[in-house]
């Protein structure tokens, strides 16, 4: 800005000393003209009036006219000078000045000159002057004076310049230095304040202050860029809290993504993402990856009983204690709820991974102190390899998904390696679960009935079990889908199908057994927790015509004790309706004898692992013992199931067991088999045991 302003000041300078110049050179000529003029003119009459005596004169020689002209030639600006007659005819004339360029006068042009009347004239380039010789009535003639005027004013410019020129331009030098000095002065506040401008623009440093010594506008400019400055550093503050907010919460965003907010550890997203990129690197590799499974054994109970928090807090410590166990390189994720997951680095041999999950199962071998309680935990593991899952990450997670419940249906506690043929498990558990809806529909399932006897032989009763003759599988035993329409939430409709089909059939039992007898019917723990099973129960009676008393439920000890209350309140409706409730494998649940006096039963079943062991174990023979004994005080009926030895039913019979049910007996058969048992199975009694054992056999 400083050098453009300085070349414009100087340059304006210049161009106004240059116009004055010319404005005063053309001034003094125009006044140089002027005086030439009247110089000619003066020397023209003073001329003429000399000329003018001298004609008229006696002693007038033209000698003396000449002289006269010739005195003219010390006027360095005269061309030439010439006297005419009244007839404008010449009479004396002189030319001055020939060797000047400029002098030379055309004989046509000085022929037009002389021809000129009286007065002042200028005429290509030069001033003529024509004076009357004396008087005008007279008539004597003219004197002509011509001048080289443009000579004249020439010399006079060259005069003019070579003595003001000099000063003209030191004064104009002067000024533009003296303006530019002055310029710099009071453009240095400028300067500095751009200065400090571009100071801030490079150093990024917004806390800098503009030192302001100056008044007038560059003052209040100062003071603006300060002010804009304290602005600007207050925003930048603000917007640098408001930076470290977000990346503040872009991280968290990022942990919250990627890592479980609990334990810390990397959650399923992550380790999807990254075993997708794993999995792409063994195939090219040709190597091989392992994943384990494991989730909490006993968790739900803790979780259930002490709440949330104490949950939590196990979490944390099963995560803490994963780790703890882990090599470098090895990676562990929660996947949610109790599930986790171990990636082990690259290590996959058989010996490597048996190591890995016997110390993992190690790990929970001793029990978490929290809130002064020793809590049991344990894990049940799967182990799964990339290259069983032909690599794909689905494959690979459900594998060891179903090794994880192969360890759980194990007893818990245990890892197991996936094998080729738990897929085919699999595959039968799937089709069983997606055929339970159309087995229904299909009436697939059947009905077998096993009698129940007493003490004398005599059928007094049948249970009801199922069988599912399955299109694919064949027949199906209860154990295996039972389990499965549980988990499924299949089991209620099950249950509804089963009391339907003992209605419609207990017209044809009835006609085969001409006494009293009951039909007994098992309940699980999922039924009981269906809230309209007695109403459906009591809607099939209604509509079946049946009569309540030929019915008798049995529950297991655990189920009826994990929802005593609606347990309890289910049975004394039945009980009230007329129907018999039975408690079945009484002695291997919970054996809580306080409940006995308090839950609605009407008979013990002694479960068939007693009385297995009644001739090779004296504690089975004891315990077997107690249990009729105590059944008996309760005024309850006893009755033991799994007898296929005679001895069996005649020990149970000597110590007061009340009905007996086996295979010593019957199998469970179908309903159109029925027909071809005996009723009465009262001789066992006295055929000797072992020749009644071989027969059975």
């Amino acid at each position: 800005m400083k050098l453009p302003l300085a070349l414009s000041v100087a340059g304006a300078i210049a161009v106004s000393a240059i116009i004055i110049f010319l404005l005063t050179l053309k001034e003094h000529e125009e006044q140089v003209v002027a005086l030439h003029t009247e110089q000619i003119h003066a020397l023209g009459e003073l001329i003429s009036e000399h000329i003018g005596i001298t004609m008229v004169s006696d002693s007038y020689h033209s000698a003396d006219i000449d002289n006269e002209i010739k005195m003219l030639a010390a006027n360095k600006n005269l061309l030439c000078a010439h006297v005419l007659d009244g007839r404008k005819q010449i009479l004396a004339g002189a030319f001055f000045q020939i060797d000047h360029p400029s002098s030379s006068l055309s004989a046509q042009s000085l022929e037009s000159f002389l021809k000129l009347p009286t007065g002042i004239y200028e005429r290509e380039g030069k001033l003529i002057a024509v004076n009357d010789i004396g008087d005008v009535a007279l008539g004597l003639g003219s004197v002509v004076l011509i001048s080289d005027l443009a000579l004249y004013v020439n010399s006079s410019r060259s005069a003019m310049l070579k003595h003001i020129l000099p000063y003209v331009i030191a004064i104009t030098l002067v000024a533009i230095i003296a303006t530019v000095w002055l310029l710099s002065c009071f453009l240095r506040p400028l300067q500095m304040l751009s200065q400090f401008t571009q100071q801030i623009g490079q150093s990024k440093d917004y806390t800098l202050r503009f030192l302001n010594q100056y008044k007038y506008e560059i003052g209040a400019l100062g003071s603006r860029i300060n002010s804009f400055l304290d602005t600007i550093e207050v925003e930048l503050t603000i917007n640098q809290e408001q930076n470290a907010t977000l990346v503040e919460q872009q991280q968290t965003m990022m942990r919250l993504a990627n890592y479980d907010s609990l334990t810390g550890l990397p959650n399923r997203q992550f380790v999807v993402d990254n075993l997708r990129l794993e999995l792409a690197r063994v195939r090219r590799t040709n190597d091989d990856l392992a994943l384990v499974f494991f989730d909490l054994d006993g968790f739900k109970g803790i979780n259930d009983s002490l709440g949330h928090e104490t949950g939590d807090l196990i979490l944390i410590e099963v995560a803490d204690r994963v780790v703890n166990l882990l090599r470098e390189g090895d990676l562990v994720a929660r996947l949610g709820g109790d599930e986790f997951l171990i990636i082990p680095d690259r290590e996959v041999s058989a010996t490597s991974l048996n190591n890995l999950a016997s110390r993992l199962v190690q790990a929970f071998s001793e029990p978490f102190m929290l809130r002064g309680l020793a809590l049991k935990v344990g894990v049940s593991v799967g182990i799964a390899k990339a290259s069983d899952a032909d690599y794909e990450l689905s494959q690979l997670m459900s594998n060891a998904d179903l090794a994880m419940y192969r360890s759980k249906a194990k007893g818990r506690g245990t890892y197991t390696l996936f094998t080729v043929d738990m897929v085919e498990s699999y595959k039968r558990k799937m089709s069983i679960a997606n055929s339970i809806d159309s087995a229904i529909r299909s009436d697939e399932f059947l009905v077998y009935y096993q009698p129940k006897i007493d003490r004398n032989g005599m059928i007094v009763g049948l249970e009801a079990l199922l069988r599912w003759q399955h299109p694919v599988f064949g027949l199906v035993m209860p154990s295996e889908f039972i389990p499965i329409a549980e988990a499924g939430g299949k089991i209620s409709a099950i249950t509804q199908w089963m009391l339907e089909r003992v209605c419609m059939e207990l017209p044809d039992l009835q006609m085969l057994l001409t006494h009293k007898f009951k039909i007994a019917v098992n309940l699980s723990g999922h039924d009981l927790r269906h809230t309209a099973l007695f109403d459906d129960i009591y809607e099939l009676f209604e509509r079946y015509q049946v009569n309540p008393d030929y019915f008798e439920f049995e529950v297991t000890e655990s189920a009826y004790l994990q929802n005593f209350a609606i347990a309890d309140k289910f049975f004394k409706r039945l009980t009230n309706l007329g129907c018999t409730v039975a408690l079945d494998d009484f002695g291997t649940g919970y054996s809580s004898l306080s409940y006995l006096t308090r839950i609605t039963i009407d008979t013990l079943k002694i479960d068939r692992q007693f009385i297995r062991e009644l001739e090779s174990s004296e504690r089975s023979r004891l315990v077997t013992c107690t249990i009729i004994d105590l059944a008996k005080r309760l005024s309850l009926t006893v009755c033991a199931e799994g007898i296929e030895q005679t001895s069996q039913w005649q020990y149970l019979n000597e110590h007061g067991c009340d009905h007996v049910q086996g295979f010593l007996f019957s199998k469970p058969i179908p309903l159109s088999e029925l027909l071809y048992i005996s009723q009465d199975f009262g001789a066992l009694l006295h055929t000797p045991p072992l020749e009644n054992d071989e027969k059975n056999t």
